[in-house]
This record gives structure tokens, C-alpha cells and sequence, in this order.
């Protein structure tokens, strides 16, 4: 039996949002340890498992805010740290 490994999206090989930010390489790691972190806590779970079931298109975001999906520039520009939505959804 073969196994095909190529890598299904058409960006492989993929571009680390880690290199677009110039971060020094102990800096990167640190980073995305945090981020690692972060993505693992409930809310982080939550907020995946969401993303997922609305199965936006591609290049969108789903957006916790207004519930729908939007275009990934517009939702990653517009979050902020308040907490709102995290209140929103009791977390």
C-alpha cells in the first residue's frame, strides 16, 4: 500500500505567520507556545469547534460577533481584546 503525501491545499508549503511578523527564532517559539496555549483553553475549543460546524468558504472567518461568516481580513481587523463576544457566549 502507497500512501500519497502531498499536502492538499495549493499554499504547501505553507507560510508561517511567524516569519511575516520578523520574530527572532527564540522569540518565535515563545510565540507560539502562547498561541499554542491560547488556541487549547475552552474558549479556544469553542470558538474551533464553532468556526468548523459553519464550514465558512474559503479566504472567510466565522465571525462570534455577528454569528455569520465574513471575510477573513474584516474579522481579524476588527477583533478586539474587551471580552464582549467571551461574554457573549458565557465563557
Amino acid at each position: 500500500m502507497t500512501f500519497n503525501l502531498k499536502h492538499i491545499h495549493s499554499d504547501f508549503p505553507y507560510k508561517s505567520p511567524l516569519k511575516k511578523q520578523n520574530l527572532k527564532p527564540a522569540a518565535a517559539k515563545r510565540k507560539a507556545k502562547a498561541d499554542q496555549k491560547a488556541a487549547m483553553t475552552e474558549w479556544g475549543k469553542k470558538k474551533k469547534r464553532d468556526a468548523q460546524k459553519k464550514n465558512c468558504p474559503k479566504g472567510y472567518d466565522f465571525d462570534h460577533a455577528s454569528g455569520k461568516c465574513i471575510p477573513a481580513s474584516k474579522n481579524r481587523a476588527k477583533n478586539s481584546r474587551s471580552g464582549a463576544t467571551k461574554r457573549k457566549y458565557n465563557y
